[in-house]
């Protein structure tokens, strides 16, 4: 999966514009997991929606082995479906509530007429089921008679059942207990192995996302700030925003939580109605320049595919 120069635009009227994603690039390898993590408002569901073509892009393209999503034709973006599905944040409005279970986990297979009879689709929904931890009883259930969690499953059911290769997994935990958060984080890991799935895990957890993630995008007012191997960016981060986000993530342990240094935030987010020029975190970093408030910074690579867009770093000091 390549994400080159993404840019997803709104309209508010008279002439405003909302940059929600403006000049985004990442790529994911087969096989590992790409955490895309930042506060909320920051555009990480509109990447995911627009990768998905839920949205349709304002400039950039997203490339899915070797074809562009955005311009392939109806039978080609028909085939490209099966191999790219998404989960969903929203567990209780993610699921038709007209539809029973097996209905829902089953649109997929109906769609791209996968199954040649009633007993075949029958039969797959009890596997996908079973395969995220729930009970064949629950196929003749309606939505509202399931918990979050497993809502949740049913969305991952769902997400599985057309036998996906790439799956955009969309905050999948932040509406759930902090209980029932970890077991879903264990399914779709252990999914992951034994399927061998591509994910892109878009949270504001970052203590989840270093759990589940390979490498690690970082994003901000619309555009990624830093990116690389996900120990490299916790333990080397460069970017002043990223800095902050990790000294917010508490510890369990009280000793080190007392001594350990904090890097405040301080200030709001910007608006992303015609946002300012430069690095949209400059009013609010403690290290900015005067280039900052002018010039957007270029993403730089400080060494192993790590990659920070800032004018410091930039200019090495």
């Amino acid at each position: 999966m390549e994400v080159n120069n993404l840019k997803k635009y709104f309209s508010v009227g008279k002439g405003k514009v909302v940059k929600a994603v403006d000049d985004v690039t990442f790529h994911i390898y087969a096989g590992e997991t790409l955490g895309l993590v930042g506060e909320s408002g920051c555009g990480k569901t509109t990447v995911g929606r627009t990768i998905m073509r839920l949205y349709e892009p304002d400039g950039g393209e997203v490339i899915f082995d070797d074809q562009n999503i955005h311009t392939a034709g109806r039978k080609a973006y028909h085939e490209i479906t099966q191999r790219m599905q998404m989960i969903f944040q929203d567990p209780y409005a993610s699921l038709n509530p007209r539809f029973t279970i097996a209905d829902i986990i089953a649109e997929g297979l109906d769609i791209h007429r996968l199954c040649d009879s009633d007993s075949e689709r029958r039969d797959r929904v009890y596997e996908l089921l079973e395969m995220v931890g729930l009970n064949i009883e629950h196929a003749g259930r309606f939505p509202h008679e399931l918990s979050g969690g497993q809502r949740q499953r049913v969305g991952i059911a769902r997400a599985l059942a057309v036998n996906p290769e790439f799956i955009v997994c969309d905050e999948p935990i932040s509406a759930l207990d902090v209980s029932i958060q970890a077991q879903i984080v264990n399914l779709l890991t252990q999914l992951q192995r034994d399927l061998k799935l591509t994910y892109l895990f878009i949270a504001h957890d970052l203590s989840m996302v270093r759990y589940v993630s390979d490498y690690t995008a970082v994003m901000y007012g619309g555009t990624l700030v830093e990116y690389g191997e996900t120990e490299e960016v916790y333990t080397h981060s460069c970017h002043p925003y990223t800095r902050g986000l990790l000294t917010a993530v508490p510890t369990a342990d009280p000793k080190y939580e007392r001594m350990r240094e904090r890097v405040i935030i301080r200030g709001e987010v910007p608006s992303l109605i015609n946002p300012p020029r430069g690095c949209r975190f400059a009013d609010r970093c403690d290290y900015a320049l005067d280039i900052c408030s002018q010039e957007d910074p270029k993403f730089v690579n400080v060494g192993s595919g790590h990659a920070v867009a800032c004018h410091r770093v930039d200019s090495g000091s």
